[in-house]
């Protein structure tokens, strides 16, 4: 099993939106950078768990957590038109940008902000806090996952 932290702008998607689809389990779309697209095709798998990380806010943080319930397929977005995503470069049989479903773990009681990541130590070499690092998608060592874990408590 992998660790992810996965990011989406709450005024945008956001954790609770996800805990109000249907059996809490939603697509993954629009991620157009080809290394967090690599990640999610070529590394993340059902079963894989990710922390729901809200950015572009005013308090950005870790939110809550999902899991991975099916592997990458072709994202269908990027061959609607009228879909923001949409990239002309991708079609069914040629796609260029994938997408993964999941699912609502848990809400966090309270968001572990960045500013809060920052000050441990122990996530120094977290991607999320390299300067720099603004990836949709990055994976967390076991290590860091535990970590973040025992902030939750």
């Amino acid at each position: 099993m992998k660790y992810w932290l996965m990011k989406s702008e709450p005024d945008t998607y956001s954790i609770d939106d996800l805990a109000a689809q249907p059996r809490r389990t939603d697509h993954w779309d629009g991620i157009r950078n080809y290394q967090a697209r690599n990640f999610m095709r070529d590394e993340m798998k059902k079963g894989d768990l990710a922390f729901f990380y809200h950015s572009n806010c005013s308090e950005p943080g870790i939110a809550g957590i999902m899991e991975i319930v099916r592997d990458a397929y072709p994202d269908f977005t990027s061959w609607d038109p009228g879909s923001p995503y949409h990239d002309p470069k991708s079609s069914p049989d040629r796609p260029r940008w994938f997408m993964v479903d999941v699912r609502f773990k848990r809400k966090l009681k309270r968001i572990i902000t960045l500013r809060e990541l920052k000050q441990h130590p122990e996530l120094g070499s977290m991607k999320l806090l390299q300067r720099g690092n603004r990836l949709s998608i990055m994976p967390v060592s076991d290590r860091e996952w535990r970590f973040i874990l025992s902030l939750m408590d």
